[in-house]
């Protein structure tokens, strides 16, 4: 266990983890709250990670400048895959211990039983709504009676962005078209006039939105979305009842590294860049992508609870999760509080 100093307890060492990465931005090591003596051996945590997406790079990033063993935990990263589904199935089979995964991934395969227990925040606004200049669509309600591509059906950025249009008062459904394309191909697709709106993840939007002069027309850290995170980290349940401490420890570092990561947006996107080497993205791209994400926003404890309930709620809306689906129950019971 993490040693810290008499009177100071874990919950104000948690609820103050983002002074650590502001104090050692400013150059004032003695004001750093973590100790990096902790007594035992270092636990192994096999961490999932999707090493192409932009938003996953304060993990490959904090496991290289040992902000993980400042924590005293072996973080070994796991390529899991590119979708939220080989996440689940990596923590499922044993093959990672955690991992960092969308809200909009993680929920219904919760729903279904999986035991996983959500536990800290990372950051929000990873999802792009952008439309052409040949559709003519300039704010949300402009959406209606359009085709919108995104690369399968009930992908991440379609269910977050059926959760925007049903809470603009327009169906999801019926007043709209989804377009299920190739990966690659969602930008392309649009520009050559068969959809209207592209629906994506950064880095991908990012590009296609520069690269087509598209318009963005939402996103997940505006409008209904405006202090939500989007992607959270999840413990096998086996795992998280094992070892405890590893995963509060992990929590920590997790709000450190990401806070690094808002006050070093440029370090840590040269970091992406030299190890990475990301198809099509110039290292101005990523320093770009990297900024805009709202990495300030890792939401733990009730917070975090709280917010997995409203997403429920949401999934709810746009008949993701089951009807009979008590969304309060549901976040308290794949929601592990830290903080309590």
């Amino acid at each position: 266990m993490s040693k810290i100093k008499k009177g100071v307890s874990r919950r104000k060492l948690l609820q103050a983890a983002g002074a650590a990465g502001i104090a050692a931005s400013a150059g004032a090591a003695g004001s750093r709250i973590f100790s990096p003596a902790i007594a035992g051996p270092a636990p192994k945590v096999r961490l999932a990670w999707t090493e192409v997406a932009a938003c996953h790079s304060p993990l490959g990033f904090g496991v290289a400048k040992g902000l993980y063993q400042k924590h005293n935990l072996d973080v070994e990263l796991f390529y899991q895959g590119a979708s939220g589904q080989t996440l689940i199935q990596a923590l499922a089979t044993g093959k990672a211990d955690a991992g960092a995964g969308l809200i909009g991934d993680w929920l219904k395969p919760l729903e279904q039983g999986f035991d996983v227990k959500l536990f800290v925040g990372s950051h929000g606004g990873c999802q792009r709504l952008l439309a052409s200049k040949a559709s003519g669509v300039k704010d949300i309600q402009g959406v209606k009676g359009k085709t919108i591509a995104t690369y399968g059906v009930g992908a991440p950025p379609q269910v977050a962005f059926q959760v925007t249009l049903a809470k603009a008062g327009i169906d999801p459904e019926n007043d709209v078209t989804w377009k299920a394309v190739p990966f690659d191909l969602v930008g392309d697709t649009v520009d050559r006039g068969e959809a209207d709106l592209a629906a994506h993840l950064d880095p991908w939007a990012y590009s296609i939105e520069n690269k087509f002069g598209f318009t963005k027309i939402a996103d997940t850290q505006t409008g209904v979305y405006e202090n939500h995170t989007c992607c959270v980290l999840g413990a096998n349940g086996v795992f998280y009842e094992a070892n405890k401490d590893a995963i509060r420890r992990l929590a920590e570092a997790n709000i450190e590294v990401h806070e690094y990561t808002a006050n070093h947006p440029e370090e840590v996107a040269q970091w992406y860049f030299d190890n990475l080497k990301p198809a099509g993205l110039s290292l101005d791209d990523l320093k770009a992508v990297i900024g805009h994400l709202v990495a300030h926003n890792h939401p733990i404890g009730q917070e975090l609870v709280d917010q997995i309930q409203q997403a429920s709620e949401d999934l709810k809306l746009v008949k993701v999760l089951d009807p009979a689906t008590d969304p309060k129950e549901f976040a308290q019971r794949i929601t592990v509080n830290l903080l309590a």
